[in-house]
């Protein structure tokens, strides 16, 4: 199987390139940057590997939630390059990426991105047994000090919406978290290995059918709001 994936949905532009048993990435933190490395991150993984676009058998994609423009480019470029070479996406859940470097030490696992306001995009997963993560409950944004997680005896919190507001989702819990890690982004490689038993199973989707995960329903702010927010906020 020859897989590469594509994680744009926060402030990390992330590629991966799964190659037969041979996984393979390039991440950077690189904050409006995303457009102009994410192609040049896969060709330079296709070189490493030594093949070309055309040896590819599908494009694995992080569909958000996420930064609004981060998460349209992953779609964009992913639909682009699978439409070019005939190939199928397979869409993966951006929180159920950023779930997967959550230690496998017995706890349920809240992925937390920050979405400005004082709101998060939030899903709650546990490992399966083959190491992947399951969801235990729907996605979604809501303010940081409405959180409601299912229960739970104990949790893992990772990911930039503990950074931002930890105290307000400490409070929300049932007790303080077993592990927690506030500088976690989303991952390409962790995209892909969620998607390989994905497109093994016959699960990939035609280009067009491949959508943005957004949560909100209003994923762009006005000219008044643009000037009130706060800095990188009008990416949301």
């Amino acid at each position: 199987m020859n897989l590469l994936a594509i994680e744009t949905a926060t402030e990390a532009c992330s590629v991966a390139l799964l190659h037969g048993e041979a996984l393979i990435d390039r991440t950077e933190l690189a904050p409006r940057r995303h457009a102009e490395l994410v192609l040049p991150m896969a060709e330079d993984l296709l070189a490493e590997a030594g093949i070309t676009r055309r040896q590819l058998d599908a494009i694995a994609v992080g569909q958000g939630p996420g930064a609004f423009t981060g998460v349209r480019l992953a779609i964009s470029v992913a639909q682009g390059l699978a439409l070019a070479l005939d190939i199928p996406v397979v869409p993966v859940s951006s929180l159920a990426a950023l779930a997967m470097q959550a230690p496998k030490n017995g706890a349920s696992i809240l992925a937390a991105i920050d979405a400005r306001r004082e709101e998060i995009y939030a899903g709650a997963f546990v490992f399966d047994g083959a190491g992947l993560v399951e969801a235990l409950d729907r996605e979604r944004v809501l303010a940081a000090s409405e959180l409601k997680s299912p229960e739970a005896e104990a949790w893992n919190v990772l990911g930039t919406g503990w950074k931002a507001y930890s105290d307000a989702i400490r409070e929300r819990l049932p007790s303080a978290p077993r592990w927690a890690d506030g500088e976690r982004y989303p991952q390409a490689c962790d995209v892909a290995r969620l998607a390989a038993p994905l497109f093994a199973a016959g699960k990939g989707v035609p280009p067009e059918q491949a959508l943005p995960v957004y949560l909100r329903d209003k994923v762009a702010l006005t000219l008044e709001e643009q000037q009130h927010a706060k800095p990188g906020e009008q990416l949301v």
